[in-house]
């Protein structure tokens, strides 16, 4: 039944046009170490000043966890689980024509690399580095991230650790080697992520990329682990909510609970331009779906459907 029930927001076929269907997919990652979020060379954590909550103006800042960073991670998972299934599908059934869907797949890895033939490129989007009159079109992206921000202040979740240079030879520490600026474990950004006029299949693959990513931010060889949990889904024909009116709704109250998140988006459903095409699913709908997204494996059958969909994407592009 899971899956039934967000058939109607997706499109049976891929169309460089893209259409108003769309699925906003509400996550909470929840940091399980100290993960780093910075993008300037002074190593301090990325911040932003907002409101405290949806009802109380007072400003506080909060760690940024950008939504760049968050596309760099989930687009490279979704590229390791293509090619490692389609080694095995490989495996298992020779086929000619997934064998060349498979090797491609296999030159294709960011940042200037990019194949724009894979289901990755035509849901992340990819861009040419050909030029002249050979080159082929750019894909537009059909999968949207914005910044998260840290649920508590700035001030509650921030730690620096110093780390020391030490002696072998006598196990003695020397000098300090320099300061890491983290995010504390138990950190919570909700989180939003959109997908705009998507497959069922890119629907699956999407689910189970989020479920699969793991490691966020920089130094990522010794922390940045993470834990995301799909608490809600709304669709219709537009976007209602955004990262940052989640986190100030959900600051109002600090009830984090799936049934809180399903209300928050009730409320915004009857700010929509369409409120009438717009459907939030209840928790329990949510956690249906999610779970038969998850138990469906990246087979043959489904790699099959999500490269033929690319074809046939493509050559309706070139031809357009």
């Amino acid at each position: 039944m899971g899956l039934e029930l967000i058939k109607d927001f997706t499109v049976e076929k891929l169309h460089p046009i893209i259409g108003a269907k769309t699925i906003q997919l509400v996550v909470f990652r929840e940091i399980l170490d100290f993960a780093v979020f910075r993008t300037e060379e002074d190593r301090e954590l990325n911040t932003v000043v907002t409101p405290r909550s949806i009802k109380e103006g007072e400003e506080v800042q909060r760690v940024a966890f950008l939504g760049t960073k968050q596309k760099a991670v989930e687009s490279r998972t979704m590229e390791q689980l293509l090619r490692t299934a389609g080694e095995q599908a490989l495996q298992e059934n020779p086929d000619g024509k997934l064998k060349a869907w498979v090797e491609k797949q296999a030159e294709c890895y960011l940042k200037d690399h990019l194949c724009l033939n894979c289901p990755r490129c035509v849901l992340f989007g990819a861009t040419s580095t050909e030029s002249g009159r050979g080159r082929v079109p750019n894909i537009k992206h059909r999968l949207e991230y914005s910044t998260a921000y840290s649920l508590l202040p700035y001030e509650e979740i921030e730690t620096s650790i110093t780390f020391n240079a030490i002696n072998d030879a006598n196990q003695s520490t020397e000098q300090a080697l320099g300061t890491r600026y983290s995010v504390r474990p138990a950190t919570l950004f909700p989180s939003i992520i959109t997908l705009k006029s998507a497959t069922i299949e890119e629907f699956v693959l999407t689910i189970k990329t989020l479920l699969a990513a793991k490691s966020y931010g920089a130094e990522t060889r010794i922390g940045g682990d993470v834990r995301n949990t799909i608490v809600g889904i709304a669709a219709g024909w537009e976007e209602i909510i955004t990262a940052l009116e989640l986190t100030l709704e959900l600051n109002a109250d600090n009830e984090l609970v799936p049934e809180r998140v399903s209300g928050i988006l009730d409320g915004y459903k009857n700010l929509a331009g369409n409120p009438q095409k717009v459907k939030v699913f209840s928790p329990e709908e949510v956690e249906s779906i999610v779970i038969e997204a998850a138990g469906k494996n990246i087979d043959l059958d489904l790699l099959t459907s999500l490269y033929s969909q690319v074809d046939k994407y493509r050559n309706r592009q070139l031809k357009g």
